[in-house]
C-alpha cells in the first residue's frame, strides 16, 4: 500500500513564483503580491487536478485528503504572508499529486507492457532535462528560490532510481508512484530556473557546508542510543534522510540547497532533546521572533533562507482558530531561534574543520513509504 509520507519534508517542495518585470523593476512589495498571486493560482490548479484523480489504488483515498489538508494549510499560509512556508507545503502536496497521476494513467500501461520500458522513457528524459538544469546561472534569484529548485533537482534521480526498485519489490504501482514523484521534482526545479523572482539586496554567500554536516552526522550517531532511539525512531528516520540528502547536494555543488537542508536537519537534531517551552517563555516567541527578522531584514543582504525558517517559527505558534500554540509547537519555534538561526550564521562564515570519524559506527536503517 502507498502511503503519504508525513514526516516533515526538506525540504519540500512543489512549485516556484514567476515574476514579471512591467514598466522596469518592480519593488520588493509588489514583486511578493504577484508571488502570492502566482501560488494562489497554482494552489487552485492543484485543488481543481486533485478532485478528478480517482482513488484507484490501496490507500489513494487517505492520499487525496491528506493532499487536501496540506494545499488547505499552504493557503493559509499565504495569506498569512507567509510565501515560502506556502511553498513548503505546496511542494510536498505537488509531488505526491503527481505520483498519484502517474499511477492513474501508467497502470494498466504498464501492466501490459512491462515496467521497464516505462521507466526507461522516465529515466531519457529525467536525465537530459538535469543536465539542462546543471547549467541554470542563477543570477540575481533569492537563495531560497535556489534553495528548493536545487533541492528538488538533488531529489530527482534518486526518486527516479528509487521507483526501479520499489516496482520490483512492491508492484508497479509503487514505482510508478515514485516515478511520478521524481517527475513533479523536476518540474519544479525546471520552473525555479525560469522564473524572474528577483533579490533587492546583496547575494548570500554560499559554500560547502560539508565539515558541519559531518560535525552533526557525529552528534546524531552519538545520539542513536536506546531507549531514545527506540522512541525517537521516526525522527532519527527524518534527521538521517535530511543529512543524506545534504551531503548530496553539497557534493554536487547545490551549496543554498545543501544550506536548507543542514537547517532542516539542525531543527530534527534540536528537537530530540527540546524540553516543552513554558508559558512564560512562550509568551516571549512572538517578539523574538520579530526581532530576528527585523535582524535580517536590515542586514542588507539576501537572508531569505533564515527568513523561510521565521516564517516556520511564526506559523509554529500562531493558531488559526485562536487556540493556544501547544507545548510542541512552541518548542520547534525555540529550537529556530536558539540552534538554527545561529547555525545559518554560522554557515555563512568560516567553514569549521571537518569532524573526526566517530569511534563508533551506528547503522540507522532508513525506510521510506510504502513500508513506513
Amino acid at each position: 500500500m502507498i502511503r503519504l509520507d508525513r514526516r516533515p519534508r526538506p525540504g519540500i517542495i512543489g512549485t516556484c513564483v514567476q515574476i514579471a518585470a512591467v514598466g522596469g523593476l518592480l519593488t520588493a512589495s509588489a514583486a511578493a503580491q504577484d508571488a502570492a498571486g502566482q501560488v494562489k493560482t497554482k494552489i487552485e490548479q492543484l485543488q481543481a487536478s486533485l478532485k478528478s484523480i480517482p482513488a484507484s489504488f490501496p490507500g489513494a483515498s487517505d492520499i487525496k485528503s491528506q493532499l487536501s489538508q496540506q494545499l488547505q494549510s499552504a493557503s493559509v499560509a499565504l495569506r498569512a504572508g507567509r510565501l515560502y512556508v506556502s511553498l513548503e507545503d505546496l511542494a510536498s502536496a505537488t509531488d505526491t499529486l503527481q505520483g498519484m497521476r502517474e499511477v492513474g494513467s501508467r497502470l494498466e500501461t504498464v501492466k501490459s507492457a512491462g515496467f521497464e520500458p516505462e521507466w526507461g522513457k522516465a529515466s531519457a528524459e529525467l536525465t537530459a532535462l538535469d543536465r539542462k538544469l546543471r547549467e541554470t546561472k542563477w543570477g540575481n534569484a533569492p537563495a531560497a528560490i535556489r534553495a528548493l529548485a536545487e533541492t528538488a533537482q538533488g531529489k530527482m534521480i534518486p526518486l527516479l532510481e528509487g521507483g526501479r526498485g520499489f516496482a520490483t519489490a512492491s508492484g508497479p504501482e509503487a514505482g510508478l508512484f515514485y516515478v511520478g514523484q521524481a517527475r513533479g521534482e523536476a518540474d519544479f526545479a525546471e520552473f525555479c530556473a525560469a522564473s524572474n523572482l528577483s533579490r533587492e539586496s546583496a547575494p548570500l554567500p554560499v559554500r560547502s557546508v560539508m565539515p558541519e554536516l559531518q560535525q552533526l552526522q557525529v552528534k546524531t550517531n552519538d545520539a542513536f542510543q536506546p531507549p531514545r532511539s527506540i522512541d525517537l525512531h521516526s525522527r532519527f528516520i527524518g534527521l538521517n534522510s535530511a543529512l543524506k540528502l545534504a551531503q548530496e547536494l553539497d557534493a554536487d555543488g547545490f551549496y543554498a540547497g545543501a544550506l536548507y537542508e543542514y537547517l532542516v536537519a539542525t531543527l530534527q537534531y534540536g528537537l530530540l532533546d527540546a524540553p516543552a517551552v513554558g508559558e512564560a517563555q512562550r509568551s516571549k516567541l512572538p517578539a523574538e521572533i520579530a526581532a530576528a527578522r527585523a535582524k535580517i531584514e536590515s542586514s542588507g543582504r539576501d537572508d531569505s533562507i533564515a527568513e523561510l525558517f521565521l516564517e516556520r517559527a511564526e506559523s509554529e505558534i500562531t493558531q488559526v482558530n485562536g487556540s493556544r500554540p501547544t507545548p510542541d509547537d512552541g518548542r520547534s519555534a525555540d529550537v529556530i531561534l536558539r540552534q538554527v538561526l545561529p547555525a545559518y550564521a554560522a554557515a555563512l562564515q568560516t567553514p569549521a574543520s571537518t569532524a573526526p570519524a566517530s569511534a563508533k559506527h551506528v547503522e540507522i536503517t532508513l525506510v521510506r513509504w510504502p513500508y513506513t
